[in-house]
């Protein structure tokens, strides 16, 4: 072999090895570019909808509209609720809350009549009457019987209250005493304090859902159902109404010194707020402060002032012992102006077979003031 054939040789295996890295270089680099890669490890795969940037973005503004949307149809998106089970504040469904009592400070523009604060109490009782009478004693506990058009009314009152649908408040009732103070119970004082217990519990997407399983007697009624769905309808109704009133008596007694948005903020907003504290005092106070006659398994009370601001519901310790009764006053001195009010609808044929306290359960075993 000759020196000149040796470096021809040479010339064509080096040319040869250039031709298979610069082969092997391409292949990289296009693996690399599909890769989306500029180094030699793959990148892990990103779905084409969740870039790390628009990810979170795009699930929030999903659940903002979502709880929007819920403000009217308490069905919107009810898919996204169904695993919440931490307990802490949806501001955005909230909103409506807040709003119920900054309108509230609206007095101080309208102004105050004689007319508007009686349209304030009569609105407070009326509506008061309807949570505790039918709310409280018949939907979630059936203490008396009434016919279908009396249900219907009254859950109407009822949900004029701002205080959600019959089922939902039924529901969230019946599980209160399944768990009373205990680690399950949303709104004991005990377990999370005091203002969680009195309206914190309301604003939480876990206590959002209506729990239909627990109400299952009163789902066959598909106007309850409707009044559950969209719980805003009515309150909204009675706003109108309010507004309505005031125009009327506003072009028809003038000298009476109200108008629309003063019937409208003392009417409702006014009326409203305070029906829903005082009937969360139910909830936290009367787990605090009171006396005990009955030994129960959780904290409730006896306290005749929020007896008398609810219309008897004070009397916390005797329902918390017998559920069953229509009457929460086990004795005569003990008020229960909604018994009262369930005994008159009695007498006209309303209602009927009002439960009554046996009373051997009345006379059990009292119990004198706690040392706690």
């Amino acid at each position: 072999m000759t020196p000149s054939t040796t470096t021809e040789e040479q010339r064509r295996a080096l040319l040869a090895a250039e031709q298979a890295i610069a082969e092997i270089d391409a292949r990289r680099e296009a693996e690399l570019a599909a890769e989306g890669q500029s180094g030699g490890v793959p990148a892990p795969a990103i779905p084409a909808k969740a870039s790390p940037r628009t990810a979170r973005p795009r699930h929030y503004v999903t659940a903002v509209l979502a709880a929007v949307q819920r403000w009217f149809d308490t069905h919107a998106q009810a898919e996204h609720l169904a695993s919440e089970t931490e307990q802490k504040v949806d501001w955005v469904r909230s909103i409506p809350f807040v709003i119920l009592h900054l309108v509230c400070f609206g007095v101080i523009w309208v102004g105050v009549s004689p007319v508007a604060v009686g349209v304030c109490a009569f609105m407070y009782v009326l509506r008061m009457f309807a949570i505790t009478g039918f709310y409280h004693r018949y939907f979630s506990h059936r203490s008396f019987k009434t016919s279908r058009v009396g249900q219907f009314v009254f859950a109407l009152l009822g949900a004029s209250a701002t205080q959600r649908g019959p089922l939902w408040w039924a529901s969230h009732h019946r599980m209160h005493h399944k768990h009373s103070d205990g680690p399950e119970d949303v709104h004991s004082p005990k377990q999370h304090g005091f203002i969680w217990s009195h309206m914190g519990w309301i604003t939480s997407k876990s206590n959002f859902p209506t729990q239909f399983e627990v109400v299952r007697d009163l789902m066959r009624f598909p106007e309850l159902r409707f009044l559950d769905r969209f719980d805003t309808l009515v309150p909204i109704l009675t706003g109108a109404s309010m507004w309505l009133l005031g125009l009327v008596l506003n072009k028809l007694w003038p000298e009476l010194g109200t108008s629309a948005p003063q019937m409208l903020i003392w009417g409702y907003f006014v009326s409203t707020v305070i029906l829903a504290h005082a009937t969360f005092t139910i909830n936290s106070l009367s787990h605090l402060f009171g006396t005990r006659r009955y030994e129960t398994k959780d904290t409730s009370r006896n306290n005749p002032l929020l007896a008398l601001l609810t219309l008897g519901e004070g009397w916390h310790n005797n329902h918390h012992y017998y559920q069953s009764s229509a009457r929460q006053g086990f004795y005569w001195w003990e008020y229960d102006l909604t018994y009262y009010g369930l005994k008159v609808l009695s007498w006209l044929g309303i209602v009927w077979d009002l439960r009554p306290v046996p009373r051997e359960v009345r006379e059990a075993r009292p119990q004198r003031k706690p040392k706690s």
